[in-house]
């Protein structure tokens, strides 16, 4: 997928996505910040996985491009997965 194919815009917030496996994967500190308008996503998704462990079964580590431009692994969920999340 091409880069433009590659995001999605939720409330002004950006949100990464992947083609993994013939499904859309998302960012899910993407959309924690979107959906918490948390100053440190990351953070926060850190305390809910460490408080709610079985988060992790529904999550895959994909490359995604972080802030400097370089593919980084990020936790990420399907689109069925990403509702469970919220």
């Amino acid at each position: 997928m091409t880069m433009p194919d590659a995001l999605v815009v939720f409330q002004e917030t950006r949100i990464r996505r992947v083609w993994h496996n013939d499904q859309w994967h998302f960012s899910v500190t993407d959309i924690v910040e979107a959906l918490t308008d948390s100053p440190a996503p990351r953070q926060y998704w850190g305390v809910l996985k460490s408080r709610e462990p079985q988060l992790l079964t529904i999550c895959l580590q994909l490359k995604l491009p972080a802030e400097d431009g370089k593919q980084r692994f990020t936790d990420c969920v399907n689109t069925k997965n990403a509702f469970r999340l919220i």
